[in-house]
């Protein structure tokens, strides 16, 4: 992660945006940028402030339709050379993505959870209500209440979520999808941000503003779970296309969906076990499409390759869900997969056989390493075990740890909560998981199940 640290000129301070890889993505990035600050902000949240504060300073004010910009959108990336010079690349930036902003919002109140500082919010206030307006404005692009994207550049991206090639957006038969496209992970990225918003809202004494994101939210979780559930797939859909149909192909797409808490309880078990059958896990990770697939391509980009960051996200989703187990089995087999790398460090994308005693992961050719997503995964993976749940501004660390048997005994060191450093020791007992704090304050750190946090939003999201 060190290597990536990307120092911005200009800024008055010492400001560090994390690069999303080498070689090929030293640039400001969006959605790489905010997703790594996720990974990060107990270890480094200066990644989180750098992001907050740079990408904030870059959010779109004006509708430019060559750069796919709207005002309050957050941008996709940023290049400089004679390309973006002479604007034969609409890198200047370019905001092509549908992600980045509702991710900036998680960031953001991920950031003072973790910091405790409330003048974090204040400064990016402004920032903050420009994504929420763009939401609303343009990301809404039919008004139907859910997130569509599609291109209005002759030089845009085809698909501007996480998975962003050309042909990453297939229907069953492998075909390729017509927008606007509606993917299930920006119906939960949005939900995410309205409830944290709201949480942010009213520590910043606007109840009102809280209550009606609250609102918003709750209509969001019925008419997704109505919309884009196949009760015959068990399974939620991967899109919904241009027409508002289903688009039925089984990618890792949902796991997302369970990182946002979008899942109601009693289907979450079906999207885990879907998730870990044999054409989506591959014992080395989970699949980006189903082996059942015919477009499936385990030696293409995002047709069937495996990501770490995507399985880091996934692994949280489980975790928050109670699917602690899971979440091991995911953490496991991801890290025994970085075991057969150059010095141990994750490529951005490997491909993946069905595991056997005699085969391995093999590194996807141009992948960049270090990659900042991958390398961070292996924090989240460490959350999804840990089950860390940071509330600074109550001077708390709350923790769910449960260690698999892989993996009896763990010291975490120089743990970032607020100004506290905390190191902390987990070990199994019988079939538990203990915990001691061995330097910092004991008094910081509290057991709390993750389940009964999101089951306390779901109740505030309810009852407004």
């Amino acid at each position: 992660m060190a290597a990536l640290r990307l120092p911005i000129r200009g800024t008055g301070h010492t400001v560090f945006l994390p690069a999303a890889g080498l070689p090929w993505f030293v640039a400001p990035f969006g959605r790489d940028s905010l997703i790594v600050s996720l990974q990060n902000v107990l270890v480094y949240p200066e990644f989180a402030r750098g992001a907050l504060e740079i990408l904030g300073s870059l959010q779109a004010k004006d509708d430019d339709p060559y750069r796919d910009a709207e005002p309050g959108k957050i941008l996709h990336e940023l290049r400089y050379g004679e390309l973006a010079h002479f604007k034969l690349i609409p890198h200047t930036p370019y905001y092509g993505t549908a992600d980045a902003t509702p991710l900036y919002l998680i960031t953001l109140h991920a950031a003072w959870r973790a910091t405790g500082d409330k003048e974090l919010l204040e400064r990016h206030l402004p920032t903050a209500e420009g994504c929420l307006a763009w939401i609303d404005e343009y990301g809404d692009r039919d008004g139907d209440g859910f997130q569509e994207y599609q291109t209005r550049s002759p030089a845009g991206y085809e698909n501007m979520a996480w998975k962003d090639s050309g042909d990453a957006v297939m229907y069953p038969d492998g075909s390729l999808v017509k927008g606007p496209k509606a993917l299930c992970e920006l119906q939960g990225y949005v939900y995410n941000a309205w409830i944290r918003m709201a949480e942010a809202f009213d520590a910043l004494g606007k109840p009102e503003r809280a209550k009606t994101l609250r609102a918003k939210a709750a209509v969001l979780f019925e008419r997704f779970n109505q919309a884009f559930w196949d009760e015959e797939l068990g399974f939620y859909a991967y899109a919904l296309d241009g027409d508002k149909n289903k688009v039925l192909s089984v990618a890792s797409n949902p796991g997302h969906c369970l990182w946002s808490g979008i899942v109601p309880n009693e289907r979450a078990k079906r999207v885990v076990d879907r998730l870990m059958a044999p054409d989506m896990w591959t014992g080395w990770g989970i699949r980006t499409l189903s082996a059942d697939h015919r477009a499936f391509n385990p030696y293409n980009y995002q047709t069937g390759s495996v990501w770490p960051h995507d399985n880091a996200i996934i692994a949280m989703g489980f975790k928050l869900y109670g699917f602690a187990a899971e979440a091991a089995r995911v953490a496991h087999d991801v890290s025994v997969a970085a075991s057969h790398f150059l010095l141990n460090q994750l490529p951005e994308l490997y491909t993946a056989a069905e595991r056997t005693e005699t085969n391995f992961p093999v590194q996807y050719i141009g992948a960049n390493v270090p990659q900042a997503w991958a390398a961070g995964s292996v924090f989240m993976l460490t959350q999804a075990l840990l089950g860390f749940q940071p509330d600074a501004p109550r001077n708390k660390l709350y923790v769910d740890p449960s260690l698999p048997y892989w993996l009896p005994d763990l010291r975490v060191r120089d743990l970032r909560i607020g100004k506290h450093k905390l190191d902390i020791r987990f070990w199994t007992e019988g079939d538990g998981t203990e915990f001691e704090v061995i330097k910092g304050d004991p008094k910081l750190v509290e057991r709390c199940e993750l389940r009964s946090a999101l089951a306390k939003l779901r109740v505030a999201s309810d009852l407004s």
